[in-house]
């Protein structure tokens, strides 16, 4: 397995600062001065991580006006009144206290229930689940609570910017295994065992993943299952776009003979409920490993905020009709989508989860990170590169329908017009 590249926006290398004659350090990306003391400062690990490609890219699109964003992975839809409504309401009651390191009884209470009716695991509400700030701190916590310097981490790639970095800080080892388009971005047993080392201790999953869609099936999961009890790896899975599965079930592998004892499940808010803002999420999983999860949490957070909790109670107890009905709207702006990108030349497969078409855009003859630049540049479209998303995103391009269905449409046709520009 060759080492992880030391990239920066969009998959750019992150080149070594130069001195000036003063002594002063330069990067020889940024062209950015700082000092010797303050490089010396700076955690080795943290100095060397990027930073994120979606953000950086988006803070150019910021200064552009007219732009048509497919870029940053939120839903367009507000946050459903009754659920902002709650929010209102606690604050009027004067819910502005601590709560418990773990979350708001109640709220565990209510996703013990509902993680047990929908994803078919039992949770005990009293020591088995944490609220978090967002799935991001859930995921930071997890990998923190289980990781000694040197272990091993797999995970599959293209994925979510932040997991790489995640494991980095965590001082662990960051391993990733391609996905394909020709296997619509699922991940296979046989790829994850080829990457196991003895120093494999734990397997990150995300599905349906961003950036990509890509789901899994039942049968393949009960591979990875077994690989997994083979060479006693845990398991780490973000099931935050599990709601907006289009078609077929979604299997969580936490459901599987044997694997709730090896599991941490993560979930949140900000997906299936439009509740980015909020900053909710939490984590499912073994009472030892939720209580060292715990630790960290009350060090560093101490609790999620009351107000997003008391809102999160009310979307997990009566948010689930508006959570289907936000994912029709997706499924209709998923098929305009990837149907325009195929017939420009685009090859995309359709994404049976999450709001992201991940095309192929090798047949310009650009590299995504030249076709997101340009685009912008000559059309006013904001993509992601595929990129950003890992060595194995190279050639893609992330477009996000989470946006109006008219905004699509004019999307697609200035698209349209730079790639036949292109081929012309």
């Amino acid at each position: 397995m060759k080492e992880e590249s030391n990239t920066g926006m969009f998959g750019m290398r992150n080149t070594p600062a130069t001195a000036t004659a003063e002594g002063e350090q330069v990067s020889a990306e940024t062209g950015a001065v700082g000092s010797p003391l303050a490089n010396r400062h700076i955690a080795r690990h943290i100095n060397g991580i990027p930073r994120s490609g979606i953000r950086d890219f988006f803070d150019i699109v910021q200064s552009k006006p007219n732009v048509i964003s497919l870029g940053v992975g939120e839903p367009d839809f507000v946050t459903p009144w009754h659920i902002r409504e709650a929010a209102i309401y606690a604050l009027e009651r004067g819910k502005t206290s601590y709560t418990s390191n773990l979350g708001l009884p109640k709220l565990r209470e209510a996703l013990s229930e509902y993680v047990l009716e929908n994803f078919g695991v039992a949770y005990d509400s009293s020591n088995q689940i944490l609220i978090t700030v967002g799935v991001s701190e859930a995921l930071d916590i997890a990998l923190r609570a289980v990781i000694n310097p040197g272990d091993e981490v797999i995970y599959h790639e293209p994925c979510y910017v932040s997991y790489s970095p995640s494991i980095v800080m965590a001082h662990g080892v960051a391993r990733p295994v391609a996905c394909t388009a020709e296997n619509e971005f699922s991940v296979t047993a046989e790829a994850i065992e080829q990457a196991v080392t003895p120093k494999s201790k734990v397997l990150v999953l995300n599905f349906p993943t961003n950036p990509t869609g890509g789901t899994m099936t039942g049968v393949e999961l009960e591979k990875i299952a077994a690989i997994a009890k083979k060479h006693d790896l845990l398991i780490i899975t973000d099931e935050v776009y599990s709601e907006l599965t289009f078609e077929g079930e979604h299997t969580s592998i936490a459901a599987l003979d044997g694997m709730r004892e090896r599991t941490v499940f993560l979930h949140g808010f900000s997906k299936a409920f439009a509740m980015t803002g909020f900053r909710i999420g939490y984590a499912c999983g073994p009472a030892e490993i939720i209580e060292a999860m715990m630790r960290i949490h009350q060090y560093s957070m101490l609790c999620a905020s009351i107000v997003s909790q008391e809102a999160a109670y009310e979307a997990v107890k009566y948010g689930s009709p508006d959570t289907a009905e936000m994912r029709d709207q997706y499924g209709i702006r998923r098929n305009l989508i990837v149907k325009a990108l195929n017939e420009m030349g685009l090859s995309c497969h359709l994404p049976r989860g999450s709001f992201y078409a991940f095309p192929n855009v090798t047949s310009t003859g650009l590299s995504s990170k030249e076709f997101a630049i340009r685009l912008l540049e000559q059309e006013n479209v904001a993509c992601v590169p595929g990129s950003a998303f890992g060595a194995s995103g190279e050639g893609f391009l992330r477009c996000c329908f989470a946006t109006a269905l008219d905004k699509i449409e004019s999307a697609m046709e200035r698209m349209n017009h730079f790639v036949n520009s292109r081929l012309d």
